[in-house]
């Protein structure tokens, strides 16, 4: 590598490390992350460490380190959503660091830097790192766990051994024991196609299983302290509900059949990822087809691969995630780390004629297509401050002069081209768009109103457990009372109800009294709607929440 390319791969790592970054003070404005804010904070409030609660009821449908990555952070920094960001993105960048090793072991020192970019600049990586659920932390300990079992698998060492256990384990109580498909389904495929498939019983794979179980003991107490020593309570309107059997199958094997307690409309589109990674992992998608082809045609002719690690797990996992009823986007993130690695050879490497011809228009259009829906988005949004954006255009338009004029080869200037469009349409989603969408959260408004100090006596009830960004940004404890029970409730306390249009329409259909206090403006889609985007329409698609009394 030359020390000019060098450079440009320093400065493209910090201005993705940078935009990875933007979005981590912008208020939520989706309820998942929200909601596993929430569950961390209770864990403060309560005074908890293997318990999670939210709404000041039992909960049971993740594992627990998410939780507890976040608790520390609160501890330490206090509660805030940077604060709850902070961890995930310390995770992010543990993927980035494992990613380089893992590539760096079977390819070379530029392949790995290219690797590293990919995922950098991802699409789904970078909104993920605002937008923060539990794939963050599975990437790096995915990935990471990986990296060590292919060294362990080539030579033992007790480090080995014991970061590639205490990594997998950590990853099954971040997501459950389904991740074991990607991380051991990795060691299968480069086993199978080494033809050394009898050492997965040798005795150093022996003790990684075993330790792997201890490491993971933690998870197991939890779910007993909570649900297997309370059979009285009711989770999922039932009694008699174990953790430990839910962790071990409903919340996985259950969810991949359909039959848990936690479902999802059967008769999913087994296409669905494919199609969905167009965007999720653009703007390598295109590419990453044409790398596994090529890598499966080298399998078939024969062709010995560098590695059959990223391949085999990638893809394993994501034909089990295809065939699931939980087809949610976010999901893809896991293996990103084992595409990234996939795709970089192909990035930089002599193609066929058709492949170069191939590369270069893929790249094109995704570079073409990222630029311009920054300019389409920002003319119909007219956000109140351009500052954001123009900063953004100003350092794009200096990449790209820098890149024109300074990389000769073609590859490497499309490569960074691609890079450069990534991070300048996500620099513009986390510091222009997702900050709007959040202002136009009422959650956060009514948050802000009831933390007031006329508020400070009063009880806090929410009418829907989807109410999250609201459970998290109000001060105290927030109890549920369904709306259904409203019309019953009786109480000596002052007591304010937070409620959604829909919650409010029960009461009025009802003809259930009630007494508004207050009323915000929200846009209460998951999903940016264009209606949304174009500032003419918006009212629209806008409804409003309510603070409410008897």
């Amino acid at each position: 590598m030359k020390n000019k390319d060098k450079l440009f791969y320093l400065l493209l790592f910090v201005l993705a490390l940078a935009v990875n970054v933007a979005g981590i003070n912008v208020k939520f404005f989706t309820d998942d992350p929200a909601l596993y804010a929430s569950i961390a904070k209770n864990l403060i409030y309560k005074k908890e460490f293997f318990e999670l609660f939210t709404y000041n009821y039992d909960w049971l449908d993740k594992p627990h380190l998410p939780f507890w990555m976040a608790m520390l952070s609160f501890k330490i920094f206090g509660i805030s959503v940077w604060a709850y960001r902070l961890p995930a993105l310390l995770f992010f960048l543990l993927s980035a660091r494992y990613t380089y090793l893992f590539t760096r072991k079977y390819y070379d020192t530029e392949t790995a830097a290219i690797a590293v970019l990919i995922l950098m600049t991802a699409q789904y990586i970078i909104m993920s790192n605002t937008d923060v659920r539990a794939e963050p932390y599975l990437m790096a300990l995915v990935i990471g766990s990986i990296y060590h079992i292919a060294c362990l698998e080539e030579r033992f060492t007790f480090k080995d051994l014991l970061l590639a256990a205490l990594l997998t384990a950590c990853a099954v109580m971040t997501k459950g024991i389904f991740v074991i498909v990607a991380i051991y389904g990795s060691l299968l495929g480069q086993l199978i196609f080494r033809k050394k498939v009898v050492s997965l019983f040798s005795i150093r794979f022996i003790g990684l299983y075993l330790l792997t179980v201890l490491f993971t003991l933690p998870e197991f107490y939890a779910l007993y302290l909570q649900f297997d020593l309370h059979p009285e309570k009711l989770v999922f309107e039932r009694h008699n509900v174990s953790g430990i059997k839910w962790f071990l199958w409903d919340s996985q094997f259950g969810r991949f059949v359909n039959s848990g307690p936690i479902s999802r409309n059967k008769g999913g589109d087994i296409t669905f990822y494919l199609h969905t990674l167009l965007w999720a992992f653009a703007p390598w998608c295109l590419l990453f087809y044409y790398a596994v082809y090529k890598r499966f045609c080298d399998i078939f002719k024969r062709i010995k691969l560098p590695e059959y690690y990223a391949l085999s797990g990638g893809l394993l996992l994501l034909i089990l995630f295809s065939l699931s009823g939980f087809q949610l986007p976010f999901y893809t993130n896991t293996v990103f780390p084992l595409f990234a690695v996939i795709t970089a050879p192909f990035c930089y490497k002599q193609l066929s004629n058709f492949g170069l011809k191939f590369r270069l228009v893929s790249q094109w259009v995704y570079i073409t297509l990222l630029t311009l829906i920054v300019f389409v988005i920002n003319f119909f949004l007219k956000p109140a401050s351009y500052i954001f954006f123009i900063v953004d255009c100003g350092v794009f338009f200096l990449l790209v002069l820098l890149i024109n004029n300074l990389v000769k080869e073609g590859y490497k200037k499309t490569f960074f081209l691609s890079c450069a469009a990534a991070l300048f349409a996500n620099f513009y989603l986390a510091t222009v768009l997702y900050p709007v969408i959040a202002t136009y959260n009422g959650q956060n408004a009514a948050a802000a109103y009831v933390n007031q100090q006329q508020f400070e006596q009063y009880h806090i009830y929410s009418a829907r457990t989807e109410n999250n960004v609201f459970q998290f940004e109000c001060k105290k404890h927030i109890d549920y009372l369904p709306v259904e029970k409203f019309k019953d409730f009786n109480t000596t306390e002052n007591a304010v109800f937070y409620m959604s249009q829909y919650s409010l329409n029960y009461l009025i259909n009802n003809h259930i009294p009630y007494r508004v206090l207050q009323s915000f403006q929200n846009y209460s889609q998951e999903r940016i709607l264009p209606e949304f985007i174009n500032s003419a329409t918006r009212n629209k698609v806008l409804d409003k929440v309510y603070l409410v009394t008897k």
